[in-house]
């Protein structure tokens, strides 16, 4: 796979303007609000997934509009954890088995897992009517027409209850609260910087949903090709296509964050471009690094960036 995007000295000095319109922090304190405002207390039961190493418990808690949300929660056996990661998953990925996820607990870290709604990988169901209007197969534009529409807006909004319910529940003995997440689920811990306050870390992987338009132009792969399909049948609505896609736009939440961040980028990753990963990174307000993979494509820096992760938290706070 050849170099898919502009080389490295100019991915260093891209930096598009955001794409933030004037209602943006109105549009997400009222469905925060919302979604805060339905009943809520997420509960952990215990299950017994074959991994003697760990104690895993399988969490519900209410995402958008009350509905509920399913995630594991794997901890170091019979012990305490300083940090809490809570990772969000990439598109049409699930929370899939606990034996995939064993390396946080591993290192001594809790570790949320929480599913996606409505992927075929995931365990949550979308519930949702919510979503109307014409719009391409997958779900980058189901609601094209409207932000309050748009799928986007329950996936975040559930991020952000996540972040809630590992802050409420017993078992998560620790005010460190990572976020983190590799494409999709990077993109959603983006958000989720933008909008949480009092994170302790941001851990982005090669980040999706971000800088929506270049996305659009130079990806030839799905899910930012499904952006390109829909228009290129309904070119009329390509600005309010965008416009709408500007309330989930990683760049415009990097830009609230605060938290210090661990990027990665792969320079050969023809799903999501290194520059609009490095819109989001330029635009992230707070302390920030970032690991460039020359070589690698949407794998990013695979079990190599695993523990640069994990390392990152260690200097963060000795655990």
């Amino acid at each position: 796979m050849p170099v898919v995007d502009l080389p490295l000295d100019q991915l260093l000095r891209y930096r598009p303007e955001l794409t933030r319109e004037p209602d943006f922090d109105e549009f997400w304190r009222d469905t925060l609000d919302s979604a805060r405002a339905c009943p809520d207390r997420p509960t952990a039961t215990r299950v017994e997934a074959g991994v003697r190493a760990v104690d895993t418990y399988d969490v519900t808690f209410a995402g958008w509009a009350g509905e509920p949300i399913r995630g594991w929660l794997v901890l170091p056996r019979g012990g305490t954890a300083r940090w809490c990661v809570v990772e969000f998953q990439g598109y049409g990925v699930g929370r899939g088995r606990v034996h995939e996820h064993l390396l946080y607990a591993a290192c001594g870290i809790a570790h949320l897992v929480v599913d996606a709604r409505g992927h075929s990988c995931g365990d949550t169901g979308d519930r949702s009517a919510a979503s109307s209007g014409p719009h391409e197969p997958g779900f980058m534009t189901q609601g094209a027409n409207d932000p309050k529409a748009h799928y986007l807006r329950r996936l975040v909004t559930d991020a952000v209850r996540a972040v809630d319910a590992a802050r409420t529940l017993d078992l998560v003995a620790s005010d460190e609260i990572a976020v983190a997440g590799l494409s999709q689920g990077g993109g959603l811990a983006l958000a989720v910087s933008g909008l949480v306050t009092g994170l302790r870390a941001v851990l982005p992987d090669v980040p999706f949903l971000c800088d929506y338009r270049r996305g659009a132009v130079v990806s030839d792969r799905v899910p930012y090709l499904e952006v390109a399909q829909f228009l290129r049948k309904r070119p009329e609505l390509a600005e309010q296509t965008f416009r709408t896609l500007s309330y989930f736009d990683g760049m415009n939440f990097a830009a609230r964050a605060e938290a210090p961040a661990l990027f990665s980028v792969a320079l050969m990753d023809p799903i999501c471009p290194p520059s609009t990963v490095f819109a989001a990174y330029h635009h992230y307000a707070g302390p920030k690094d970032i690991r460039v993979y020359p070589f690698n494509e949407h794998e990013g820096g695979g079990a190599l960036h695993a523990m640069a992760r994990v390392d990152f938290l260690r200097q963060l706070a000795e655990f």
